[in-house]
């Protein structure tokens, strides 16, 4: 009798413009499914995702399906849809756009309070000069070093390098009890 593996889902949020279609597009080893429309609104880019992005990939053998978050708060109700049955989140934040980060910080909030799932979040642009650090960006979310993790979005290897650390995170059995570590929001 073989075994069957089901697909694992992952979801990517953030704000408008953190790099979620975009890591997306980038790391998915099939064509993506998008929901981009023109945007209604100035929101500091013509299209924007109304409902999510799908792709897919395998990861060390394991499939993944990913699904990328629209960033805007009228959208928030795809935001617990989507996430719900996910194994894991990735919290995506532009390094350049520290204005957004309390944005990001609420869809962090809002997703994890509904869905309390394992989570990365990825700083992008970190190809680009004068970005947020990751070590920055875990001290104004308040969370571990090794929960905030650089990257830019159109490197597949940095994407598929941020899902391993993600999948290892979240399947690895959690030490932070046995560590002390009373807070719910890290590994």
């Amino acid at each position: 009798m073989t075994s069957v593996h089901r697909p694992l889902k992952v979801v990517v949020a953030g704000p408008v413009g953190a790099g979620k279609t975009t890591f997306v597009q980038t790391i998915s080893e099939t064509a993506v499914i998008a929901t981009d429309v023109e945007a209604s609104e100035d929101i500091g880019k013509l299209n924007t995702t109304v409902a999510f992005d799908f792709g897919t990939l395998r990861l060390d053998g394991q499939e993944l399906h990913l699904y990328g978050t629209p960033g805007q708060d009228r959208f928030s109700f795809m935001w617990e849809v989507l996430c719900e049955g996910a194994l894991g989140l990735v919290l995506l934040v532009a390094g350049d756009r520290p204005q957004d980060f309390l944005h990001a910080r609420n869809i962090l909030d809002f997703i994890t309070s509904r869905n309390p799932i394992p989570f990365l979040v990825g700083v992008t642009r970190q190809d680009q000069g004068r970005v947020w650090q990751p070590s920055d960006v875990a001290l104004y979310f308040d969370l571990p070093e090794r929960q905030v993790v650089g990257l830019n979005a159109t490197d597949p290897a940095e994407g598929r390098g941020l899902l391993a650390n993600l999948l290892e995170l979240t399947l690895t059995p959690l030490l932070a009890p046995e560590l002390g570590d009373t807070n719910p929001r890290s590994f």
